[in-house]
């Protein structure tokens, strides 16, 4: 029997990922449009956004703790193997550090932030997603925390003098699919009357959560096939933050 795929690593190939999947790819194309020099990605996922920034580096340094990606590698591109923080690089490394989605999984947050602010060059900057949280369905145990706009800031500003606060938004399109997700998601939480999902430990929760979520996004696909499909890069944009803002996008200055 084939493994269930976690619900944290969204698929390119996946249809039933595309709302999440024209998401996450979009900060990886706002990123090529800033990057420049020595690039450090932080959390390479299933790898997606590696050809989408490596050829805008001059060389291109992408972590995860696991080898879930498994394509060819551009010739500028170098991948680790490594458990953060520590981020086990030199001081100075990188004119960049990118790092999507993963912010939320880390317990030592701080401490993350202080070693990115440390292999950063002066001038350097720091790229990061997150959800927002007002705008999640539910409770997501495989995330440690998530934060709101201005806890986000606050964590930064811990360390980076200059914090820019953007938000991913949606259109109409976007919304509507949303809003469907959201009764989706409705129909499993209405049988939690004890409201377990709070109340017991994250572990416990791990596999009923991707059951679920991977059984009402295919849900979502069956019924609403046609706006699930359509969904493109280009209904989502990035724009001063706000509480619609399905993710946070935050560039620090070192």
């Amino acid at each position: 029997m084939a493994k269930l795929q976690s619900a944290e690593r969204v698929s390119a190939h996946d249809v039933s990922d595309n709302f999440v999947y024209q998401r996450s790819i979009l900060a990886y194309h706002k990123a090529a449009e800033l990057v420049s020099g020595n690039v450090l990605e932080i959390g390479t996922g299933m790898g997606y956004g590696v050809q989408v920034v490596a050829p805008a580096s001059a060389t291109y340094t992408t972590v995860d703790k696991s080898v879930a990606y498994v394509g060819e590698l551009p010739q500028n591109v170098t991948f680790c193997q490594m458990q953060v923080p520590p981020i086990e690089f030199d001081d100075e490394s990188f004119d960049y550090v990118i790092s999507f989605q993963v912010i939320e999984h880390i317990k030592r947050d701080k401490e993350f932030v202080r070693e990115v602010f440390r292999v950063l060059r002066p001038g350097g900057k720091f790229i990061v997603t997150t959800p927002n949280a007002p705008m999640s369905l539910t409770r997501n145990p495989w995330h440690v925390r998530e934060y709101t706009a201005l806890q986000l800031k606050q964590l930064l500003a811990e360390s980076f003098a200059d914090v820019e606060c953007y938000g991913v938004v949606g259109n109409d399109k976007i919304r509507k699919y949303y809003e469907a997700n959201k009764e989706g998601v409705r129909r499993f939480t209405r049988f939690d009357i004890l409201d377990l999902q709070h109340r017991l430990p994250a572990w416990c929760l791990r596999g009923v959560y991707d059951v679920l979520n991977r059984i009402n996004r295919r849900s979502l696909l069956k019924q609403q096939s046609d706006l699930t499909r359509s969904i493109q890069m280009s209904d989502y944009a990035v724009e001063a933050v706000c509480d619609e803002a399905y993710d946070l996008f935050y560039v620090a200055t070192k």
